[in-house]
């Protein structure tokens, strides 16, 4: 996974934001651990580069990261929330509560979805990353 850090740098400046060391740092991370990471993960990766880097000022650039749609957060099952990038087509997630399977979803299957949020509730959904939880049919097979 790679990212275009001259990109993401003049979207922060047209913003009114500036790309900071620590958040090249923690997008580096997350590029380097690719696919679903948790904060934790991130704070390990960064302080190995920069021991100084600390936990409350990763967990805030993540935060702002999502805030900048830069990256986005998914919660799984298990409460953990795992970041990645937004780049590329949206997507989503069916996530199996009781074997952890997720199935990605493309964002077109959700468009009536946000149509009629709009249309019905006023309401403009703005999520492109969101997660649903159930039961697969393996473990509902394996339960009946």
């Amino acid at each position: 996974m790679s990212h275009d850090l001259d990109a993401i740098a003049a979207q922060l400046r047209r913003n009114g934001f500036r790309m900071t060391p620590q958040r090249q740092l923690i997008l580096d991370a997350i590029c380097e651990l690719g696919g679903h990471v948790t904060p934790e993960e991130v704070v390990q990766r960064v302080q190995a580069i920069t021991p100084a880097l600390n936990r409350a000022t990763v967990y805030r650039a993540l935060n702002f990261l999502v805030e900048q749609r830069i990256i986005t957060v998914t919660l799984l099952p298990d409460g953990k929330f795992v970041y990645e990038l937004a780049e590329g087509e949206p997507h989503h997630h069916l996530v199996c509560r009781a074997c952890g399977a997720s199935v990605q979803l493309p964002h077109a299957a959700l468009s009536e979805f946000y149509r009629l949020m709009e249309k019905q509730y006023d309401f403009r959904v703005d999520m492109t990353h969101i997660s649903f939880f159930g039961l697969c049919k393996n473990c509902r097979e394996g339960s009946a």
